[in-house]
């Protein structure tokens, strides 16, 4: 997993959307209720996932809820 992250929330249809690096083709699975990680058909490698009913899930906690991604991430610098 490389490149940039992009994040885009439709607020009418109430759906974050987190991409990771470069638009491609890719396949969602579905983790739980309302939440599907993006996966490249060939690599297998996460490309994004997406949260439905994002502001409904999260509007009324003061708590942080955790959602577990089967990913693993690196930071490098230049």
């Amino acid at each position: 997993m490389e490149g940039k992250i992009t994040f885009f929330f439709d607020q009418e249809g109430d759906v974050l959307d987190v991409s990771i690096g470069e638009p491609q083709k890719a396949i969602s699975k579905e983790l739980e209720n309302d939440i599907a990680v993006r996966v490249n058909p060939e690599s297998g490698e996460i490309v994004g996932f997406t949260i439905l009913n994002f502001m409904k899930r999260f509007k009324h906690t003061k708590k942080p809820q955790r959602i577990d991604l089967p990913i693993k991430a690196t930071i490098t610098t230049r």
